[in-house]
């Protein structure tokens, strides 16, 4: 039986080594699709309330999160901050998936102001909630957590050299999934919002 050269045996090490870090950057990545998923989600129950449960009605007293999405500082002019941050997630979802899959360089150096914008937005809001509102959205503290993972981790891909350090990922692969993930989590809360203790349920 024919042994392997160490030169061959070295090579594939080192292939494999390198494999490996290929799938943990892939991993990242599309751990960053799944959390903008579920930003989204958290945006969306947010926008739902603003547009299906508001305004409350006579005599109800506004508690929690209620009190913060109802503050004025819940509105950028008529839209609620809410639907801008839904708007947000969609663009990191969308941005997500092509990063995944064409590995664009452009992209990704896009994708750093764009976060931490999104980290400064939520950091203003979580400050909103502490002091002026003085009431805690645990949706809203959702998404700011949301915010601040996409940063994370789109810093730790670029310190692993980057996403074209690992291979492109086929679009079949990544769109079915991406769009299915999104219309289950939309369905998730369709189907949650009548049960949560809102005035009116």
């Amino acid at each position: 039986m024919t042994q392997a050269s160490p030169a061959a045996t070295a090579t594939a090490t080192s292939d494999a080594q390198l494999a490996g870090d290929d799938r943990t950057i892939n991993v990242l990545i599309r751990t960053f699709i799944g959390v903008a998923v579920v930003g989204w989600g958290a945006s969306m129950l947010l926008t739902a309330i603003h547009f299906w449960v508001l305004p409350l009605p006579d005599g109800a007293q506004p508690q929690g999160a209620i009190e913060v999405i109802t503050s004025p500082w819940a509105y950028v002019g008529p839209i609620p901050l809410a639907t801008i941050g839904a708007a947000y997630y969609v663009l990191m979802i969308a941005a997500g998936a092509t990063w995944l899959h064409t590995k664009d360089a452009r992209l990704e150096r896009a994708l750093l102001p764009l976060t931490s914008l999104g980290v400064l937005s939520s950091a203003g809001f979580v400050y909103l909630q502490l002091v002026p509102i003085g009431a805690i959205c645990p949706f809203c503290m959702m998404s700011a957590a949301a915010t601040t993972t996409l940063l994370l981790l789109e810093i730790i891909v670029r310190t692993r050299g980057g996403a074209s350090a690992a291979p492109r990922v086929d679009a079949v692969r990544v769109w079915p999934a991406t769009f299915f993930a999104t219309m289950a989590m939309t369905l998730l809360v369709l189907w949650g919002l009548p049960q949560l203790p809102l005035p009116g349920n």
